[in-house]
């Protein structure tokens, strides 16, 4: 089986800040690392560790925030659809398949691969639950998302989300890896081996 290792580091827009993700892609499976600083609302630092099962199904996150004046940390796990969060069932997120990373780029991949939404660009709307983390607090709430693939000219895919009234194209690599998330964040760095 072989396995692709991809970098990539993102200009992250609302937290004036930067990410970067150490991911391991192999047949449906995601394995990564990452950290971001940002400086709003106040200076932090987020690091975090992600894995997936079978079909990109997130198995685990784990977060930790650190700020002037705390350490918070985070473990979110589904296990065949029942999350829990820091050990506790969260009935409202069972059948999500997917986390979401508050401000993270690489979160955007799962539900992109599993359904190759950026080899298929007349697949029409997807819907999903998501179980979002919003960063730095950390707080965890369901939250439904639409992926809709968007004609693109080139290689990789521009894919249209949607959550509640917020909306924007994003253009993802090759790899299924965000490019350009507009006033979210931008790719500035990246590499792959294998």
């Amino acid at each position: 089986m072989i396995t692709r290792h991809l970098t990539r580091t993102w200009r992250v827009l609302p937290g004036e800040g930067y990410a970067t993700a150490w991911a391991d892609l192999t047949e449906g499976r995601l394995s990564a690392r990452g950290r971001a600083v940002g400086l709003e609302p106040e200076p932090y630092w987020v690091t975090y560790a992600l894995e997936t099962g079978d079909g990109y199904v997130t198995s685990a996150l784990t977060v930790t925030v650190e700020t002037a004046s705390t350490t918070r940390t985070l473990e979110l796990r589904n296990d065949a659809g029942r999350w829990t969060v820091d050990g506790t069932h969260r009935p409202d997120l069972d059948g999500a398949l997917d986390c979401d990373l508050g401000l993270c780029p690489l979160t955007n991949t799962m539900p992109v691969l599993r359904h190759a939404l950026h080899r298929t660009p007349d697949a029409g709307p997807h819907d999903f639950l998501m179980a979002w983390v919003s960063v730095p607090d950390l707080e965890v709430s369901p939250n439904h998302q639409t992926y809709t693939p968007l004609p693109y000219e080139g290689q990789g895919a521009r894919i249209r989300y949607a959550s509640g009234d917020f909306r924007s194209d994003i253009a993802f690599d090759g790899d299924g890896l965000v490019l350009d998330y507009p006033e979210i964040a931008t790719v500035v760095a990246g590499r792959r081996d294998g």
